[in-house]
């Protein structure tokens, strides 16, 4: 299906990379298991909060080394999902399951203190944005996914730009949550709208926008670096990309930027709802606290 039959166990799995996602979800049980008592006010954890890790680690895992990522190589509908996937949906879930006294333990040992104004709400929505429609720039786009450690320095700066990003909304530390609710929609609103120029660029060009997918040289060598053997090879079996895409290149393009932002609505939507909630039960509670001259009248009447 979609050409993954042509395709080796190795190549659509990426069992290095599944090791190294296996290895640090055991670390995770490890350390907030039998070396939680290390840990300076360390608490039992919620399933909920293991479930979200879990499910962020596979999320991450079939983005960046499972079928869907080799698919992001072959078409770029998938293309768009596994940056949807790695950006919007698993860094969120691995935040939620890391328990509070575990990120104030990792905080400790933050090696980029000095650069802390970067996760302020405004920066960290701007550099992350920045750095997502910036990628997509059709030269920028070509040449990083040419270049294998480009390729993986940019993902991994990416990665942590959405964490930044996301940190404002998920914020894990209640001491340090200082966001109204009204400032946490205005800055959904905001994620919203500043991607929103990149993902209309690709969804109403006139025309394929990116080598990778309509070069049939350009994807062979791109396609190099993550199957085995001789890239020229693909050429000579396939042709090019348009082998195993079942759209024009142009409409997979317009598919893949609709598949991005619908995802992202999708996501800020949920994530809306959540804040909403939140906010409101704050204010009826806050609302339902008697005020404390009440309090004292009544208690001297008594």
């Amino acid at each position: 299906m979609l050409g993954l039959e042509y395709f080796s166990f190795s190549e659509l799995f990426s069992p290095l990379f599944l090791a190294c996602m296996l290895l640090v979800t055991a670390a995770y049980f490890v350390v907030i298991g039998p070396l939680s008592e290390r840990f300076a006010g360390s608490e039992p954890v919620p399933v909920n909060k293991k479930i979200s890790f879990v499910c962020g680690m596979l999320v991450l895992y079939l983005a960046q080394g499972g079928p869907i990522s080799l698919l992001g190589h072959l078409m770029f509908t998938f293309h768009m999902t596994t940056m949807a996937l790695s950006y919007l949906v698993a860094p969120p879930l691995l935040m939620m399951g890391i328990p509070a006294w575990l990120w104030r333990a990792i905080l400790k040992v933050n090696p980029f203190k000095k650069l802390g104004f970067l996760s302020r709400p405004i920066v960290a929505a701007l550099v992350f944005n920045g750095l997502f429609s910036f990628y997509h720039f059709p030269a920028v786009h070509d040449y990083v996914m040419l270049h294998f450690a480009v390729h993986r320095l940019y993902y991994l700066v990416l990665f942590i730009a959405a964490i930044l990003m996301w940190w404002t909304l998920i914020n894990p530390l209640p001491e340090k949550d200082k966001a109204s609710g009204l400032a946490k929609i205005g800055y959904i609103f905001l994620n919203m709208v500043l991607l929103t120029p990149a993902c209309g660029l690709i969804i109403f060009s006139a025309k394929p926008m990116y080598a990778t997918f309509s070069d049939p040289n350009v994807w062979a060598e791109a396609m190099g670096y993550c199957v085995s053997g001789d890239p020229s090879k693909l050429l000579q079996a396939f042709g090019g990309p348009t082998f195993f895409n079942i759209m024009s290149t142009k409409v997979d393009q317009q598919v893949g930027g609709i598949v991005m932002k619908f995802i992202q609505e999708f996501i800020f939507a949920s994530m809306l709802g959540r804040v909403f909630f939140r906010w409101y039960r704050a204010e009826n509670k806050e609302e339902d606290i008697p005020p404390a001259e009440f309090n004292e009248g009544s208690l001297n009447r008594a």
